[in-house]
C-alpha cells in the first residue's frame, strides 16, 4: 500500500487528519459512543406533539453538507439511511472557543466521514425531519473521495458507482452509495432463517462437517488441492458434505442438515463461483417422493417470508412458487423436448444421437455426460415453471438408490426453476456392494480423463457395511435461490465478495 500514488484529494485528507490530531482530537477514538436511535427509528416514530426523541444520539457517514456561516445542514448516513442534521456554531461550540465548528466542521472534515451526533429532533420551518446538534463528535476520519452519486429532479442518477468490477471489488464503497445493494442480502439471511426454522421444525438437527477432507467426495466436481504441513498430506477443499452427513445417519441421527462453504475449482460465470454455499439435508426412513413435497412447501414458505408472496418475478418471467409442481421424467424431458427417445441406448449410440442433436460432447463422457448433455441442450431452457426431473439413468447418480420399478434408473430429482438447476436430491443409496461398484464405474471414467468423477471412499463403504437406513437427502444452492427469490441476475450480486483475480498494488 505504501507505493500507492495519492491524488490531491487523498493528500488534503492526510493533512486534515494530521491537523486534527495537533487540536488534540483523536480521529479514530476508541470510547463506547452511545447511540440511542437510528435515522429510520426517528423518522418512524418521531411525534412533534408527543416532544419525543428530544435526547438522543446517533452517528453515521457525513454524505453532504451546506455550509451556510454560523449555521449548516448535513447529511447523515447510518444502517437504516439517511436523516438530516442541523449544525449551528453557537450551539456545539459554547462559550468563547468556536474551534469545533470553524476549524474542525468546516475546514477538516469531509464528505464520508463518520460522526457522532448528540441534540433532538424537530422539523424545519421547510417541514424536514432533522436533528438539532448538540453536540458533534469525530469517530473516523475517511481518507479516501467517495463517489458522489447525484439523482437530478427527474430521478435520473448521475456519477453512479456502477462499474460492476469496481463494485465486487470494492463491495464497502458500493454499500455506502448504493444502498439499494443491501437488499438481497437481508433477504438472503431471511431465506436462510426460513429454512432452519423449517428444519428444526421437522425435527433435525444442524451440524457441522469438515472443510478440508482427505478425499474430495459427495459430488463429480474438481477440487482445490492444498498440502498439509504436519501430516505431509495433500487435502482437498470440500466439494460438498454429502458423505459426511450421511455418516451421521449411520450413527443414529434421524436427520441432519449443514449450510456449509464449497469449493469446485470450476469456470465463473452469472451463475457460478468457485466459492459457494450449499445447504444439504438427510432424513432417515424417507424417500424421493417424501422429499419433493417436502422442498416444495419449503419453497412456498421462503417465497413468501421473503417477498410476502408465492410468485417470484425472475427475469421476464413470473414463478409460481406455491406447491405442487410439475413432475417429470429426464428421459421423457429428453423425448418431449429435443423429439428424441434415449431410452435403452448404449454409449454409441448415444454419442451418434449427440452428433445428429448438434449437441457438443468429448471422449471422456460415459453414458451419464452425454445423457446429461442432451438434456442440458434441450430441455433445461424450456423449464421455466418448477419442475421436478426425476428417475435418472445409474450412470448419471452414482449416489443414489435404483429405482424401485427399474434398476437401469435411480430414484433421484433436480428441481429446475427459470430454466436453471435449484435442488439436487435423492433416495439415498445404502447397499454398500452396489456403492463400492458405483465407485468403481467413477473410477474407471477418472482414468478415462474425466477429472470431475467420484475418488472411491472407503470408509463411507464401510460405514454403509454397518448398515444406513433408509434415507432420502437433498442439496440446494443458497446464491442460487437467492438469486431467484430477489430477482438478481447475476450470482456476484448475492455475493458479497465473489471471487476476482487477485488487484496489483
Amino acid at each position: 500500500m505504501a507505493n500507492i500514488e495519492l491524488n490531491e484529494q487523498e493528500i488534503i485528507r492526510r493533512e486534515s487528519l494530521g491537523k486534527l490530531r495537533e487540536l488534540g482530537i483523536n480521529p479514530y477514538p476508541a470510547a463506547l459512543y452511545p447511540v440511542s436511535a437510528t435515522a429510520q427509528e426517528i423518522k418512524d416514530g418521531f411525534d412533534a406533539e408527543k416532544g419525543n426523541f428530544q435526547d438522543v444520539c446517533i452517528a453515521g457517514r457525513i454524505m453532504s453538507r451546506r455550509i451556510m456561516g454560523a449555521a449548516s445542514f448535513i447529511e447523515l448516513l447510518d444502517s437504516t439511511g439517511k436523516i438530516q442534521v442541523y449544525v449551528k456554531r453557537d450551539e456545539i461550540c459554547p462559550g468563547e472557543d468556536k474551534t469545533m465548528y470553524n476549524t474542525v466542521f468546516k475546514k477538516l472534515l469531509d464528505i464520508g466521514d463518520i460522526i457522532g451526533i448528540k441534540g433532538f429532533a424537530f422539523f424545519t420551518q421547510t417541514g424536514t425531519l432533522s436533528v438539532h446538534a448538540k453536540e458533534l463528535t469525530v469517530l473516523s476520519k475517511s481518507l479516501r473521495v467517495l463517489p458522489i452519486v447525484k439523482t437530478d429532479a427527474d430521478g435520473t442518477v448521475h456519477d453512479g458507482f456502477t462499474d460492476p468490477e469496481l463494485r465486487y471489488r470494492q463491495r464497502y464503497v458500493d454499500l455506502i452509495v448504493n444502498p439499494e445493494v443491501k437488499d438481497p442480502f437481508v433477504k438472503r439471511a431471511v431465506i436462510m432463517q426460513t429454512m432452519r426454522q423449517y428444519f428444526n421444525e421437522a425435527g433435525c438437527l444442524e451440524v457441522e462437517t469438515p472443510v478440508l477432507q482427505p478425499i474430495p467426495g459427495g459430488a463429480t466436481a474438481r477440487p482445490f488441492i492444498t498440502h498439509h504441513n504436519s501430516l505431509d498430506v495433500d487435502m482437498y477443499l470440500r466439494i460438498a458434505s454429502e458423505l459426511y452427513l450421511k455418516r451421521l445417519i449411520v450413527g443414529g441421527f434421524p436427520g441432519v442438515y449443514e449450510f456449509a462453504k464449497y469449493f469446485r475449482n470450476e469456470g465463473m460465470d452469472r451463475t457460478h463461483n468457485p466459492e459457494f454455499t450449499c445447504m444439504e439435508l438427510y432424513v432417515a426412513y424417507k424417500d424421493y417422493f417424501w422429499m419433493m413435497e417436502f422442498t416444495e412447501k419449503m419453497l412456498e414458505k421462503v417465497a413468501v417470508a421473503t417477498n410476502g408472496t408465492s410468485k417470484v418475478m425472475i427475469g421476464g418471467n413470473e414463478i409460481e412458487f406455491k406447491a405442487p409442481y410439475r413432475r417429470l421424467r429426464i428421459l421423457d424431458a429428453i423425448k418431449e423436448y429435443a423429439g428424441v427417445d434415449v431410452t435403452g441406448m448404449d454409449e454409441a449410440q448415444l454419442r451418434e444421437t449427440c452428433k445428429q442433436l448438434h449437441v457438443e460432447i468429448d471422449p471422456t463422457m460415459g453414458k451419464g455426460k452425454l445423457i446429461d448433455a442432451i438434456f442440458g441442450e434441450y430441455a433445461e431452457k424450456n423449464l421455466i415453471q418448477p419442475t421436478f426431473i426425476t428417475d435418472y439413468p445409474v450412470e448419471m447418480s452414482p449416489l443414489t438408490k435404483r429405482c424401485r420399478y427399474d434398476e437401469s434408473l435411480t430414484e433421484r430429482f433436480e428441481l429446475f426453476v427459470n430454466g436453471k438447476e435449484l435442488a439436487n436430491a435423492y433416495s439415498e443409496l445404502n447397499d454398500p456392494i452396489d456403492q463400492l461398484e458405483r465407485f468403481e464405474e467413477q473410477a474407471a471414467l477418472k482414468s478415462k480423463g474425466d477429472d470431475e468423477a467420484m475418488y472411491i471412499d472407503y470408509d463411507f463403504v464401510r460405514a454403509l457395511e454397518y448398515g444406513m437406513p433408509p434415507t432420502s437427502g437433498i442439496g440446494i444452492g443458497i446464491d442460487r435461490l437467492t438469486m431467484f427469490m430477489t430477482g438478481a441476475e447475476t450470482i456476484q450480486d448475492v455475493l458479497f465478495f465473489p471471487m476476482m483475480r487477485p488487484e496489483k498494488f
